[in-house]
């Protein structure tokens, strides 16, 4: 038999990883509306963190803050622990926190761009998802979602080629994960295309912003909660026989 094919999450707990802005922002808003119980983490985003935890109280959803450096092994345990102590389990975990270090084309890419590129990409990802494991597998219907970046097809533009090695790393992670854990725990990747967050605020220029636009079929760019639409369906029993997956929300940019 399989399970009710709905998106309510009552009951669950869900962690998401940067958690405070953006796509983290948004899922955690639509996984704690869908009835889970969040774990909001942040390292550099506080205040922030503190408003969505008032938008969320207001609401009567419950969460909790979580800081921490996830790229620090200690802090990863950390994150993880914390929420199952407080909430109990854990059953969903988005693998979200990560970004652009600075652009630099790999000629001119220093080593400890490169380095830090891998640790907030993909690094912080495996330290997290290794405690959780447990956790996850114990509920018998785990959940893990990893946000990855059209930067895995196009190789990372505009100098973007650290951050595209992290991201691309996270995408076979996803595989390793899919086939090493199932049964008990699916795990899936989401490829957002350019959404129009703090990130691209900081790296990229609004001429750049429009160029994207100009190469989307549907003429606009992603939005972060049309991202996070996606998170809770892969963290819901209507995903219930997608394992190992790539979700491509990007308006048609890069067809296949």
């Amino acid at each position: 038999m399989i399970p009710e094919q709905t998106l309510n999450l009552t009951g669950k707990v869900a962690l998401v990883t940067g958690g405070a802005v953006g796509i983290g922002k948004a899922s955690v808003l639509a996984l704690g509306r869908a009835g889970a119980f969040v774990g909001i983490h942040y390292y550099s985003s506080k205040d922030a963190a503190v408003s969505l935890l008032a938008e969320l109280q207001a609401q009567n959803i419950k969460a909790v803050l979580l800081p921490g450096d996830l790229t620090n092994e200690d802090d990863a345990n950390s994150v993880v622990d914390k929420l199952v102590a407080e909430a109990g389990r854990l059953d969903i975990l988005v693998n979200n926190s990560g970004g652009l270090v600075k652009r630099a084309r790999i000629e001119e890419c220093s080593v400890e761009t490169w380095r830090r590129s891998l640790d907030i990409n993909s690094t912080s990802a495996f330290l997290v998802t290794r405690r959780a494991i447990p956790h996850l597998r114990a509920t018998g219907s785990g959940r893990i979602v990893n946000l990855l970046s059209l930067s895995v097809q196009t190789g990372g533009a505009n100098g973007a080629g650290a951050y595209a090695a992290g991201k691309g790393a996270l995408m076979v992670f996803t595989h390793t994960l899919a086939k090493e854990l199932a049964p008990h725990v699916r795990t899936n990747s989401i490829m957002p295309g350019t959404v129009e967050t703090q990130h691209h605020e900081i790296h990229s220029t609004p001429e750049m912003l429009e160029a994207y636009r100009k190469q989307t079929p549907l003429g606009r760019n992603t939005m972060a909660e049309e991202v996070a639409s996606s998170v809770l369906f892969l963290a819901s029993d209507m995903s219930s026989h997608i394992n190992g997956a790539l979700i491509d929300i990007s308006g048609g940019r890069f067809l296949r």
